[in-house]
């Protein structure tokens, strides 16, 4: 196993910074709202965003994505326990009652499985489990024993678990949950997110480290420290990706941020959200209704929608 550490640009750091203003009151009137997965969809395509934000289409539930909420509510709720029983057996024990409760709120999950055995229905199959089911939960089994590989749950305890994060800056309020923030006890910050897929090549990781910026901008303007460490822990390849940000670089990507969100309001205020085709497009669940693939969207809603940022509760990124 590797950790491949990506370092800023050289700049002069700034370990601690005044926060621009205080985190966002519930009783804000924010102009607009972005969280970090439909920032990545509009980058990625303006018209998967209009599709998932505003249009509200619904995306066919999948083993993959459902396997990694599975496992990241295994991960945090194993620091719910005495460091002596964090153990790779215990973390195995919690996967079945993890799908049972994620079964309970999203019942439609249950066709995940469905064909696989004598029609069972798909919790594993309320009648019987089906050899599908269990060859899914045998692998969500292995990512946790590549957790343990990575680290021991027992030498630390994190200083916050799926915390919510928001931030308003210029009336544009950034929030989102981050899987995991380490504090040492020299005041130094981590911030730490599970994937379930596999490392990305070099050309792709900007794209992975997006979201872990927008976590420490919002850290930063809100606590006013400079997180030590952003890490990506890929528990398929058993690897972890590491990144030192710097205040310059984060006050660069507020600007980004505000920028998308620019291109988000023109976009809407037009009606014009245009696709942006690439081999993306094969894991795409709106084909029927891209212009790229010969479909067309929807109308557009009236009026005109204002954009939601929370993403679905299944929204694992591989």
């Amino acid at each position: 196993m590797t950790d491949t550490t990506v370092s800023a640009p050289a700049a002069p750091r700034s370990e601690a910074a005044p926060p621009r203003s205080e985190a966002a009151p519930p009783s804000s009137e924010p102009v607009g709202a972005l969280s970090p997965s439909r920032a990545a969809d509009f980058k990625t395509c303006p018209l998967l965003y209009r599709f998932r934000t505003i249009d509200h289409l619904p995306e066919a539930p999948s083993r993959v994505a459902t396997r990694g909420t599975v496992v990241h509510a295994v991960l945090e709720s194993l620091f719910d326990l005495p460091a002596a029983e964090r153990t790779l057996a215990s973390a195995r024990a919690m996967l079945h009652p993890a799908w049972q409760e994620l079964l309970t709120e999203h019942p439609e999950l249950a066709e995940l499985f469905a064909a696989d055995s004598d029609g069972a229905p798909g919790s594993g199959g309320q009648v019987g489990p089906s050899a599908g089911f269990e060859e899914w939960m045998a692998s969500a089994g292995d990512l946790l024993a590549n957790y343990f590989r990575l680290e021991d749950p027992t030498r630390f305890e994190p200083a916050a678990r799926e915390e919510r994060v928001e931030f308003l800056v210029d009336g544009l309020l950034l929030r989102g949950y981050v899987d995991r923030i380490d504090i040492s006890p020299t005041g130094d910050v981590r911030i730490v997110d599970y994937k379930t897929g596999s490392l990305p090549r070099e050309a792709f990781e900007a794209k992975a480290l997006f979201q872990m910026k927008f976590y420490a901008l919002v850290l930063w303007r809100t606590r006013g420290i400079v997180p030590r460490q952003l890490r990506l822990i890929y528990l398929a390849d058993c690897d972890t990706l590491s990144y030192q940000p710097d205040a310059t670089e984060l006050e660069r990507f507020e600007r980004t941020l505000h920028a998308i969100w620019a291109a988000i309001e023109r976009a809407n205020q037009t009606r014009d959200f245009r696709a942006s085709p690439s081999r993306l497009c094969d894991r795409c669940d709106h084909k029927a209704f891209c212009p790229a693939w010969g479909g067309t969207p929807p109308p557009f809603p009236e009026p005109v929608a204002a954009p939601s940022v929370e993403a679905s509760v299944i929204d694992e990124v591989p």
